[in-house]
């Protein structure tokens, strides 16, 4: 009697998410590059990149977008109940913040150094600087329009308590994002000294909470599409052409926050949270993809929930709060961009800034990296705003627009990489920390 045949295992290894998400950015990366260097200009690839890559890249963005106010919402109402107690909530909020301002100081202090010491800006000559800002000026005039439209320091106090939360939520994503933080944080504490109405409100939270996860989990089933098409119509259109004709401000840009990134973080984790930064960084591998090729510190929010509690051992009620509002408030990366921009502009227009302007400068850089809004291109208002008031050509924002969707990418993976070491920061110092115990078979579903 014959043997019956072996079915195949049903547990067949298949590759790997972040894998998925890396393979899908190295193609649409080449494949543009590529295009451009063949066919640039041709009227069949803006037809490609208009009809075909940029809605699908598009559709993975907005259904990651369209969860990110309800899950934004429910975690933070539930870290904050979790927290148990407006003293435990102070102490962590308190860490948080003197965690951000300290390290988004040591960011923009790196950056503010290596444009003193290498001098980038004076390596554009006139020529360069003209045809620059000739190519990006309807871009310059749109930032300048949306710095004129910035609100007195009074009124921009005050909007953080939205007198429509409703209103909040629906232009979360353009800039009212604290807004609906701070609403959630206050419905939060009263939702912990609520008796009768706080097991029904919990269920429903969670109950967001777990079906926004869902929902995310679907998009990122689309992720290596959505990031090669990203990836392609970024560079089909525009290659990386100009990159060279400014590569002394992208190297300085890029070797800050490789600095920040790896030296600082790394000491951070190895010093303050003891836990291996080289292990700890392979555990995020699919947030820093995610978050470069969205360049969205919004759009990685759920990818970094998701991993904080089930790859870094960082406990939910620490994690659903401090990444929640790190996603907003705790921008490392946009502090370093934000200074060495404004420095670099300096140089190239002959703009000579004293010490007490470059310190200006550095506090400017700190505040506007705690209220951008975490989109593509989200920081670009507030460099207008710093420009304007260390008296430097705010129509100069056109020559480094060309390199700024490269730099977002760039810097977004350093907002989101900062969140999760001060996650994992905080979580150590309130015990909550278990790193070690993350089992093999959580490592390894993605």
């Amino acid at each position: 009697m014959a043997d019956p045949p072996v079915s195949p295992p049903s547990h067949a290894r298949r590759m790997p998410r972040h894998a998925k998400i890396l393979l899908g950015l190295v193609v649409g990366l080449a494949g543009g590059l590529l295009v451009h260097a063949l066919a640039g200009g041709e009227p069949w690839v803006e037809w490609a990149v208009r009809n075909v890559a940029y809605p699908v890249g598009q559709l993975f963005l907005r259904l990651i977008f369209m969860i990110v106010v309800p899950l934004v919402f429910s975690s933070l109402v539930l870290g904050v109940l979790e927290l148990g107690g407006v003293h435990k909530l102070g102490r962590v909020g308190l860490i948080t913040l003197a965690y951000t301002v300290i390290v988004s100081g040591i960011s923009v202090a790196i950056g503010i150094v290596l444009v003193n010491v290498f001098h980038p800006g004076r390596g554009v000559d006139a020529t360069v600087r003209g045809q620059l800002e000739g190519a990006f000026s309807a871009q310059s005039q749109s930032a300048i329009d949306s710095a004129k439209q910035a609100k007195h320091w009074t009124d921009a106090l005050l909007s953080l308590i939205p007198r429509n939360p409703i209103a909040a939520a629906v232009d979360a994503l353009s800039g009212e994002m604290l807004a609906l933080m701070i609403f959630a944080v206050f419905f939060g504490v009263a939702l912990a000294h609520a008796r009768k109405e706080k097991e029904a409100l919990v269920e429903v939270l969670e109950g967001i909470q777990r079906v926004s996860m869902r929902i995310v989990d679907w998009a990122m089933s689309l992720a290596p599409y959505g990031v090669a098409a990203l990836l392609f119509s970024l560079t089909a259109r525009s290659g990386f052409s100009v990159i060279p004709r400014l590569g002394g401000y992208v190297a300085v840009v890029v070797g800050g926050l490789a600095i920040q990134m790896f030296v600082v973080y790394s000491g951070i984790l190895k010093v303050l949270a003891r836990v291996p930064p080289v292990q700890w960084f392979f555990r995020c591998r699919e947030v820093i993809l995610t978050a470069f090729s969205t360049a969205s510190s919004n759009a990685t929010l759920p990818t970094s929930l998701q991993t904080a509690s089930e790859k870094l051992g960082i406990a939910p009620r620490i994690g659903n709060f401090v990444l929640t509002v790190g996603a907003t408030g705790n921008q490392n990366g946009t502090a370093l961009f934000e200074g060495v921009t404004v420095l670099f502009l300096a140089q190239v227009f002959d703009v000579h800034l004293t010490l007490a302007q470059q310190v200006t400068v550095v506090v400017m850089s700190i505040l506007a990296g705690v209220g951008t809004a975490g989109v593509p291109g989200g920081s670009l208002p507030l460099i207008v705003i710093v420009l304007q008031t260390v008296g430097i050509p705010p129509e100069g924002i056109g020559i480094i627009l060309g390199v700024d969707r490269f730099l977002d990418m760039c810097r977004t993976v350093l907002n989101v990489v900062g969140d999760l070491v001060c996650a994992t920061f905080v979580a150590h110092r309130e015990r909550e920390l278990h790193f070690n115990r993350v089992s093999e078979a959580a490592l390894a579903r993605e």
